[in-house]
Protein backbone atom coordinates (compact mmCIF):
# COMPACT_ATOMS: atom_id res chain seq x y z
CA UNK A 1 0.00 0.00 0.00
CA UNK A 2 1.39 3.25 -1.07
CA UNK A 3 2.43 5.83 1.83
CA UNK A 4 0.28 9.01 2.58
CA UNK A 5 2.14 11.68 1.53
CA UNK A 6 2.73 14.13 5.19
CA UNK A 7 2.57 17.58 5.54
CA UNK A 8 3.77 19.70 8.03
CA UNK A 9 2.59 23.38 9.20
CA UNK A 10 3.72 26.41 10.84
CA UNK A 11 1.47 29.04 10.94
CA UNK A 12 2.51 32.25 12.60
CA UNK A 13 0.82 35.81 12.96
CA UNK A 14 -3.07 37.04 13.46
CA UNK A 15 -6.25 35.15 13.02
CA UNK A 16 -6.21 36.38 9.61
CA UNK A 17 -3.36 34.34 8.66
CA UNK A 18 -4.44 31.40 10.55
CA UNK A 19 -7.69 31.42 8.54
CA UNK A 20 -5.39 31.16 5.42
CA UNK A 21 -3.56 28.14 7.79
CA UNK A 22 -7.08 26.27 8.11
CA UNK A 23 -7.74 27.00 4.18
CA UNK A 24 -4.92 25.56 2.87
CA UNK A 25 -5.31 22.56 5.45
CA UNK A 26 -8.53 21.95 4.41
CA UNK A 27 -7.54 21.58 0.68
CA UNK A 28 -4.65 19.33 1.21
CA UNK A 29 -6.77 16.68 3.14
CA UNK A 30 -9.41 16.74 0.54
CA UNK A 31 -6.49 15.70 -1.70
CA UNK A 32 -5.86 12.94 0.26
CA UNK A 33 -2.55 14.38 2.18
CA UNK A 34 -1.81 14.16 5.81
CA UNK A 35 -1.45 16.54 8.05
CA UNK A 36 1.83 15.79 10.37
CA UNK A 37 2.16 16.72 13.80
CA UNK A 38 6.48 17.14 13.91
CA UNK A 39 9.31 17.68 11.98
CA UNK A 40 10.53 13.74 11.83
CA UNK A 41 6.83 12.32 10.19
CA UNK A 42 6.45 15.24 7.60
CA UNK A 43 7.62 14.97 4.20
CA UNK A 44 7.75 18.78 3.28
CA UNK A 45 6.64 21.65 5.96
CA UNK A 46 4.60 24.68 5.41
CA UNK A 47 5.79 27.68 7.14
CA UNK A 48 2.69 30.27 7.26
CA UNK A 49 4.92 33.78 8.38
CA UNK A 50 3.86 36.87 9.43
CA UNK A 51 5.67 40.26 8.31
CA UNK A 52 3.52 42.78 10.55
CA UNK A 53 6.74 44.21 12.56
CA UNK A 54 10.22 43.36 13.01
CA UNK A 55 9.80 40.95 15.57
CA UNK A 56 7.46 38.92 13.98
CA UNK A 57 9.93 38.94 10.69
CA UNK A 58 12.66 37.84 12.94
CA UNK A 59 10.38 34.96 14.69
CA UNK A 60 9.31 34.20 10.65
CA UNK A 61 12.88 33.62 9.46
CA UNK A 62 13.74 31.93 12.66
CA UNK A 63 10.61 29.59 11.92
CA UNK A 64 11.94 28.96 8.58
CA UNK A 65 15.24 28.40 9.44
CA UNK A 66 14.38 25.46 11.67
CA UNK A 67 11.76 23.76 9.86
CA UNK A 68 14.86 23.77 6.90
CA UNK A 69 17.17 22.17 9.72
CA UNK A 70 14.81 19.84 11.32
CA UNK A 71 13.18 18.90 7.87
CA UNK A 72 14.92 20.33 4.84
CA UNK A 73 11.39 20.63 2.93
CA UNK A 74 9.80 23.95 3.40
CA UNK A 75 7.68 25.82 1.91
CA UNK A 76 7.33 30.00 2.85
CA UNK A 77 3.57 31.29 2.68
CA UNK A 78 1.97 34.58 4.28
CA UNK A 79 3.15 38.03 4.47
CA UNK A 80 6.74 37.57 4.99
CA UNK A 81 6.88 35.42 1.32
CA UNK A 82 4.99 38.66 0.25
CA UNK A 83 7.69 41.37 0.90
CA UNK A 84 9.86 41.90 -2.01
CA UNK A 85 13.64 44.22 -1.74
CA UNK A 86 13.74 47.54 -3.66
CA UNK A 87 15.15 45.86 -7.01
CA UNK A 88 11.93 43.38 -7.11
CA UNK A 89 13.51 40.22 -5.18
CA UNK A 90 11.75 38.34 -2.66
CA UNK A 91 12.50 39.15 0.34
CA UNK A 92 13.06 35.73 1.87
CA UNK A 93 14.14 33.89 -0.99
CA UNK A 94 17.26 36.05 -0.81
CA UNK A 95 17.69 35.21 2.85
CA UNK A 96 16.82 31.50 2.67
CA UNK A 97 17.32 30.22 -0.85
CA UNK A 98 17.17 26.01 0.32
CA UNK A 99 13.62 26.67 0.50
CA UNK A 100 11.64 25.11 -2.17
CA UNK A 101 9.59 27.78 -2.88
CA UNK A 102 7.73 31.08 -1.71
CA UNK A 103 4.39 32.92 -1.77
CA UNK A 104 2.47 35.79 -0.43
CA UNK A 105 -0.97 35.76 1.47
CA UNK A 106 -3.90 34.67 0.60
CA UNK A 107 -2.48 32.25 -2.45
CA UNK A 108 -4.20 29.17 -1.26
CA UNK A 109 -3.94 27.75 -5.26
CA UNK A 110 -0.55 28.69 -5.37
CA UNK A 111 0.51 26.87 -2.53
CA UNK A 112 -1.29 24.07 -3.47
CA UNK A 113 0.63 24.06 -6.72
CA UNK A 114 3.76 24.05 -4.90
CA UNK A 115 3.16 21.23 -2.66
CA UNK A 116 1.98 18.97 -5.54
CA UNK A 117 4.68 19.79 -7.54
CA UNK A 118 7.38 18.70 -5.00
CA UNK A 119 5.06 15.95 -3.44
CA UNK A 120 2.80 14.38 -5.67
CA UNK A 121 -1.35 14.30 -4.70
CA UNK A 122 -2.52 10.99 -3.73
CA UNK A 123 -5.79 11.25 -5.68
CA UNK A 124 -8.49 14.14 -6.25
CA UNK A 125 -10.53 15.22 -3.58
CA UNK A 126 -13.58 13.39 -2.01
CA UNK A 127 -16.10 15.06 0.12
CA UNK A 128 -15.82 12.44 2.93
CA UNK A 129 -12.36 13.40 3.58
CA UNK A 130 -13.37 16.81 5.27
CA UNK A 131 -15.94 18.24 7.48
CA UNK A 132 -17.75 20.75 5.60
CA UNK A 133 -16.65 23.46 7.86
CA UNK A 134 -13.37 22.71 7.22
CA UNK A 135 -10.25 21.90 9.04
CA UNK A 136 -10.02 24.29 11.62
CA UNK A 137 -7.14 24.64 14.36
CA UNK A 138 -9.12 26.48 16.87
CA UNK A 139 -11.38 25.15 19.81
CA UNK A 140 -13.92 23.53 18.13
CA UNK A 141 -16.28 26.05 20.18
CA UNK A 142 -15.74 28.92 18.22
CA UNK A 143 -13.95 30.13 15.13
CA UNK A 144 -12.75 32.32 12.38
CA UNK A 145 -14.95 34.38 10.25
CA UNK A 146 -12.84 36.26 7.46
CA UNK A 147 -14.97 38.27 5.41
CA UNK A 148 -12.35 40.30 2.87
CA UNK A 149 -8.66 40.17 2.32
CA UNK A 150 -6.59 43.21 1.93
CA UNK A 151 -7.20 47.00 2.93
CA UNK A 152 -7.69 49.91 1.03
CA UNK A 153 -6.70 52.47 3.66
CA UNK A 154 -2.52 53.73 3.67
CA UNK A 155 -1.69 54.05 7.57
CA UNK A 156 2.11 54.95 7.59
CA UNK A 157 2.82 52.55 10.15
CA UNK A 158 1.42 49.91 8.04
CA UNK A 159 2.80 47.38 5.80
CA UNK A 160 -0.30 45.70 5.35
CA UNK A 161 -2.02 46.76 1.52
CA UNK A 162 1.78 46.24 0.12
CA UNK A 163 1.44 42.48 1.12
CA UNK A 164 -1.83 41.63 1.31
CA UNK A 165 -3.16 43.97 -1.58
CA UNK A 166 -6.47 46.14 -1.79
CA UNK A 167 -9.61 45.36 -0.45
CA UNK A 168 -11.68 42.31 -1.92
CA UNK A 169 -14.74 41.27 -0.09
CA UNK A 170 -16.11 37.44 -0.14
CA UNK A 171 -19.32 37.22 -1.62
CA UNK A 172 -22.09 37.40 1.33
CA UNK A 173 -23.70 33.93 0.32
CA UNK A 174 -20.44 32.47 0.37
CA UNK A 175 -19.78 33.50 4.22
CA UNK A 176 -23.23 32.60 5.02
CA UNK A 177 -22.78 29.29 4.02
CA UNK A 178 -19.67 28.89 5.86
CA UNK A 179 -21.31 29.99 8.93
CA UNK A 180 -23.91 27.49 8.73
CA UNK A 181 -21.35 24.94 8.19
CA UNK A 182 -19.57 26.12 11.27
CA UNK A 183 -22.58 26.17 13.34
CA UNK A 184 -23.20 22.75 12.21
CA UNK A 185 -19.94 21.14 13.30
CA UNK A 186 -20.62 22.92 16.91
CA UNK A 187 -19.31 26.30 16.93
CA UNK A 188 -21.14 28.77 19.06
CA UNK A 189 -18.95 31.83 18.75
CA UNK A 190 -18.25 33.39 15.43
CA UNK A 191 -15.13 35.99 15.23
CA UNK A 192 -15.83 37.95 12.37
CA UNK A 193 -12.20 39.11 10.80
CA UNK A 194 -10.60 41.11 8.29
CA UNK A 195 -8.41 44.08 7.90
CA UNK A 196 -10.99 46.48 7.44
CA UNK A 197 -14.50 45.05 8.71
CA UNK A 198 -16.77 48.04 8.46
CA UNK A 199 -15.75 48.50 4.45
CA UNK A 200 -17.01 45.25 3.42
CA UNK A 201 -18.43 45.64 0.33
CA UNK A 202 -16.58 49.00 -0.81
CA UNK A 203 -15.13 47.25 -3.30
CA UNK A 204 -18.27 45.82 -5.22
CA UNK A 205 -20.18 48.81 -4.95
CA UNK A 206 -22.43 47.12 -2.06
CA UNK A 207 -23.42 44.98 -4.51
CA UNK A 208 -27.02 42.75 -4.51
CA UNK A 209 -25.65 38.88 -3.74
CA UNK A 210 -27.93 36.12 -2.68
CA UNK A 211 -27.97 34.41 0.85
CA UNK A 212 -30.18 31.14 1.35
CA UNK A 213 -31.88 32.46 -1.88
CA UNK A 214 -32.53 35.81 -0.30
CA UNK A 215 -31.08 38.85 -2.31
CA UNK A 216 -29.13 41.01 0.02
CA UNK A 217 -26.43 43.54 -0.28
CA UNK A 218 -22.46 43.22 -0.13
CA UNK A 219 -22.10 45.12 3.08
CA UNK A 220 -21.64 44.57 6.64
CA UNK A 221 -25.55 45.29 8.08
CA UNK A 222 -26.94 42.94 5.73
CA UNK A 223 -23.89 40.47 6.88
CA UNK A 224 -24.90 41.11 10.32
CA UNK A 225 -28.21 40.65 10.22
CA UNK A 226 -27.52 37.07 7.91
CA UNK A 227 -25.07 35.68 10.74
CA UNK A 228 -27.71 37.18 13.67
CA UNK A 229 -30.85 34.52 11.70
CA UNK A 230 -28.07 31.64 13.56
CA UNK A 231 -28.55 32.45 16.77
CA UNK A 232 -25.06 32.06 18.08
CA UNK A 233 -22.74 34.42 19.22
CA UNK A 234 -21.45 36.95 16.49
CA UNK A 235 -18.44 39.43 17.82
CA UNK A 236 -17.11 41.76 15.30
CA UNK A 237 -13.20 42.12 14.60
CA UNK A 238 -11.05 45.32 12.97
CA UNK A 239 -13.94 48.37 12.68
CA UNK A 240 -13.06 51.36 11.67
CA UNK A 241 -15.11 53.81 13.44
CA UNK A 242 -17.59 54.52 9.81
CA UNK A 243 -20.83 56.70 9.99
CA UNK A 244 -21.72 53.06 8.64
CA UNK A 245 -20.98 51.43 11.73
CA UNK A 246 -23.80 53.56 13.69
CA UNK A 247 -26.42 50.86 11.69
CA UNK A 248 -24.92 47.97 13.54
CA UNK A 249 -25.04 48.97 16.89
CA UNK A 250 -28.94 48.49 16.91
CA UNK A 251 -28.70 44.89 15.98
CA UNK A 252 -26.27 44.85 19.15
CA UNK A 253 -29.19 46.38 21.52
CA UNK A 254 -31.51 43.77 19.85
CA UNK A 255 -29.16 40.76 20.60
CA UNK A 256 -28.95 39.65 17.31
CA UNK A 257 -24.65 40.16 17.17
CA UNK A 258 -22.92 40.70 20.76
CA UNK A 259 -22.62 43.81 22.00
CA UNK A 260 -19.08 44.32 21.46
CA UNK A 261 -16.71 46.32 18.81
CA UNK A 262 -12.86 46.23 18.19
CA UNK A 263 -12.32 49.29 17.03
CA UNK A 264 -8.74 50.62 16.02
CA UNK A 265 -8.16 54.00 17.04
CA UNK A 266 -4.34 54.55 16.67
CA UNK A 267 -4.37 57.40 18.72
CA UNK A 268 -5.98 60.73 19.58
CA UNK A 269 -4.18 63.60 18.78
CA UNK A 270 -5.13 65.32 15.40
CA UNK A 271 -1.67 65.94 14.73
CA UNK A 272 -0.69 62.63 15.21
CA UNK A 273 -3.24 61.03 13.26
CA UNK A 274 -2.76 63.02 10.12
CA UNK A 275 0.61 61.87 10.21
CA UNK A 276 -0.41 58.44 10.55
CA UNK A 277 -3.24 59.23 7.92
CA UNK A 278 -5.88 57.43 10.19
CA UNK A 279 -9.19 58.36 9.22
CA UNK A 280 -11.75 60.25 11.68
CA UNK A 281 -10.77 62.64 14.57
CA UNK A 282 -10.86 62.05 18.41
CA UNK A 283 -13.71 64.82 18.94
CA UNK A 284 -15.84 62.98 16.31
CA UNK A 285 -14.87 59.11 17.77
CA UNK A 286 -15.94 60.15 21.44
CA UNK A 287 -19.21 61.75 19.84
CA UNK A 288 -19.50 58.17 17.71
CA UNK A 289 -18.38 55.89 21.26
CA UNK A 290 -21.34 58.62 23.48
CA UNK A 291 -23.95 57.94 20.34
CA UNK A 292 -23.21 54.05 20.32
CA UNK A 293 -23.95 53.51 24.07
CA UNK A 294 -27.19 55.65 24.33
CA UNK A 295 -28.13 53.36 21.43
CA UNK A 296 -26.52 50.05 23.03
CA UNK A 297 -25.60 50.60 26.70
CA UNK A 298 -24.10 47.33 27.54
CA UNK A 299 -21.92 47.93 24.34
CA UNK A 300 -18.12 46.82 24.95
CA UNK A 301 -15.57 48.92 22.94
CA UNK A 302 -11.84 47.62 22.35
CA UNK A 303 -9.25 49.45 20.69
CA UNK A 304 -5.67 49.49 20.20
CA UNK A 305 -3.25 52.28 20.41
CA UNK A 306 0.41 53.02 19.29
CA UNK A 307 2.84 54.96 21.73
CA UNK A 308 5.64 56.92 20.71
CA UNK A 309 4.88 57.39 16.77
CA UNK A 310 7.96 59.84 15.08
CA UNK A 311 7.17 62.64 16.38
CA UNK A 312 4.95 62.34 19.17
CA UNK A 313 5.36 64.93 21.82
CA UNK A 314 4.73 64.65 25.39
CA UNK A 315 1.84 67.06 24.97
CA UNK A 316 0.71 65.10 22.55
CA UNK A 317 0.83 62.04 24.44
CA UNK A 318 -0.68 63.51 27.73
CA UNK A 319 -3.80 64.35 25.24
CA UNK A 320 -4.25 60.76 24.30
CA UNK A 321 -3.97 59.75 27.74
CA UNK A 322 -6.84 62.42 28.18
CA UNK A 323 -8.66 61.07 25.21
CA UNK A 324 -8.40 57.51 27.45
CA UNK A 325 -9.65 59.05 30.36
CA UNK A 326 -12.57 60.44 28.88
CA UNK A 327 -13.46 57.79 26.35
CA UNK A 328 -13.61 54.98 29.37
CA UNK A 329 -12.98 52.04 26.67
CA UNK A 330 -13.77 48.61 27.92
CA UNK A 331 -10.54 46.83 26.57
CA UNK A 332 -7.30 48.22 25.57
CA UNK A 333 -4.49 47.48 24.28
CA UNK A 334 -0.54 49.78 23.36
CA UNK A 335 1.80 49.11 21.29
CA UNK A 336 5.18 50.88 21.28
CA UNK A 337 5.60 51.99 18.21
CA UNK A 338 7.72 49.64 16.15
CA UNK A 339 9.51 51.04 12.53
CA UNK A 340 8.52 48.30 10.21
CA UNK A 341 10.57 47.67 7.37
CA UNK A 342 8.80 49.56 4.57
CA UNK A 343 6.69 51.48 6.35
CA UNK A 344 6.10 55.34 5.20
CA UNK A 345 6.81 56.26 9.03
CA UNK A 346 10.14 55.72 9.47
CA UNK A 347 10.87 58.29 7.16
CA UNK A 348 8.92 60.98 9.90
CA UNK A 349 10.85 63.44 11.51
CA UNK A 350 11.25 63.12 15.37
CA UNK A 351 11.94 59.28 16.11
CA UNK A 352 11.79 58.58 19.44
CA UNK A 353 14.25 56.51 21.22
CA UNK A 354 13.04 52.58 22.27
CA UNK A 355 12.96 53.40 26.33
CA UNK A 356 10.99 56.42 25.77
CA UNK A 357 8.40 54.82 23.33
CA UNK A 358 8.42 51.81 25.94
CA UNK A 359 8.11 54.47 29.04
CA UNK A 360 5.54 56.12 27.29
CA UNK A 361 3.33 52.37 26.72
CA UNK A 362 3.84 51.53 30.28
CA UNK A 363 2.20 54.83 31.22
CA UNK A 364 -0.72 54.41 28.91
CA UNK A 365 -1.53 51.23 30.26
CA UNK A 366 -0.98 52.35 34.03
CA UNK A 367 -4.07 54.33 32.80
CA UNK A 368 -5.97 52.01 31.19
CA UNK A 369 -5.47 49.46 34.38
CA UNK A 370 -7.23 51.63 36.51
CA UNK A 371 -10.22 52.44 34.03
CA UNK A 372 -10.40 48.53 33.62
CA UNK A 373 -10.35 47.64 36.62
CA UNK A 374 -13.09 50.05 37.73
CA UNK A 375 -15.46 49.13 34.82
CA UNK A 376 -15.38 45.53 36.10
CA UNK A 377 -15.92 46.27 39.94
CA UNK A 378 -18.93 47.30 39.17
CA UNK A 379 -19.91 43.88 37.30
CA UNK A 380 -19.61 42.53 40.81
CA UNK A 381 -23.20 41.20 41.35
CA UNK A 382 -24.51 41.37 38.45
CA UNK A 383 -25.35 37.94 36.24
CA UNK A 384 -23.20 37.65 32.92
CA UNK A 385 -23.34 35.10 30.19
CA UNK A 386 -20.02 33.23 30.19
CA UNK A 387 -18.63 30.72 27.12
CA UNK A 388 -16.75 27.99 28.71
CA UNK A 389 -13.36 27.44 27.32
CA UNK A 390 -12.20 25.20 29.49
CA UNK A 391 -12.55 23.02 33.22
CA UNK A 392 -9.87 22.35 35.76
CA UNK A 393 -11.08 19.22 37.56
CA UNK A 394 -8.53 19.68 40.49
CA UNK A 395 -9.16 23.42 41.01
CA UNK A 396 -13.36 22.90 40.56
CA UNK A 397 -12.73 25.82 38.03
CA UNK A 398 -14.13 26.61 35.11
CA UNK A 399 -12.57 29.40 32.37
CA UNK A 400 -14.45 30.97 29.78
CA UNK A 401 -15.60 35.01 28.74
CA UNK A 402 -18.06 36.94 29.35
CA UNK A 403 -19.92 38.54 25.84
CA UNK A 404 -17.38 41.35 26.64
CA UNK A 405 -14.25 39.43 26.27
CA UNK A 406 -12.79 38.33 22.99
CA UNK A 407 -10.47 35.01 23.01
CA UNK A 408 -6.39 35.60 23.48
CA UNK A 409 -6.84 39.20 23.37
CA UNK A 410 -9.12 40.17 26.16
CA UNK A 411 -10.27 38.76 29.84
CA UNK A 412 -11.46 35.52 31.41
CA UNK A 413 -14.32 34.52 34.16
CA UNK A 414 -13.11 32.45 36.80
CA UNK A 415 -16.19 30.39 37.08
CA UNK A 416 -15.82 28.47 40.89
CA UNK A 417 -17.61 25.42 40.06
CA UNK A 418 -17.78 21.35 40.65
CA UNK A 419 -20.14 21.43 37.52
CA UNK A 420 -17.95 19.81 34.82
CA UNK A 421 -19.08 22.07 32.07
CA UNK A 422 -17.66 21.33 28.59
CA UNK A 423 -15.87 23.88 25.90
CA UNK A 424 -18.89 25.99 24.24
CA UNK A 425 -21.09 25.76 27.46
CA UNK A 426 -22.95 29.03 27.72
CA UNK A 427 -23.70 29.52 31.89
CA UNK A 428 -25.10 32.41 33.49
CA UNK A 429 -22.72 33.32 36.34
CA UNK A 430 -22.94 35.95 39.52
CA UNK A 431 -19.55 37.94 39.42
CA UNK A 432 -18.21 38.00 42.78
CA UNK A 433 -15.25 39.32 42.52
CA UNK A 434 -13.08 41.28 39.77
CA UNK A 435 -9.28 41.83 39.21
CA UNK A 436 -7.42 44.01 36.83
CA UNK A 437 -8.53 42.56 33.43
CA UNK A 438 -10.49 39.47 34.69
CA UNK A 439 -14.00 38.72 36.29
CA UNK A 440 -14.52 35.72 38.87
CA UNK A 441 -18.02 34.37 39.83
CA UNK A 442 -20.30 30.91 40.52
CA UNK A 443 -22.86 29.26 38.45
CA UNK A 444 -26.03 31.73 38.94
CA UNK A 445 -29.45 29.57 39.97
CA UNK A 446 -30.78 29.36 36.28
CA UNK A 447 -28.44 27.81 33.62
CA UNK A 448 -28.63 28.34 29.89
CA UNK A 449 -29.39 25.04 28.35
CA UNK A 450 -25.63 23.72 26.81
Amino acid sequence: MAKIPVVGFVSLGCPKALVDTERIVTELRARGYRIGTSYRDADLVIVNTCGFVNEAVAESLEAISEALAENGRVIVCGCLGGRHEADGSNFVMNRMPKVLGVTGPDQVDEVLRMVEAHLPRPHEPWGDLVPAAGVRLTPKHYAYLKISEGCNHHCTFCVIPNLRGTLVSRPIGDIVREAENLKAAGVKELLVISQDTAAYGVDSLYSISFANGRPVKTRLLDLCQELGRLGIWTRLHYVYPYPSVDEIVPLMADGLILPYLDVPFQHAHPRVLKAMKRPASAEKNLERIAAWRAVCPDITIRSTFIAGFPGETEAEFEYLLDFLREAQLDRVGCFAYSPVDGAAANDLPGALPDEVREERRCRFMEVQAEISAEKLRRKIGTVEDVIIDEYDDEAGLAIGRTKADSPDIDGKCYVETLTPYQPGDIVKVRITGSEEYDLVGTPDAEIASR
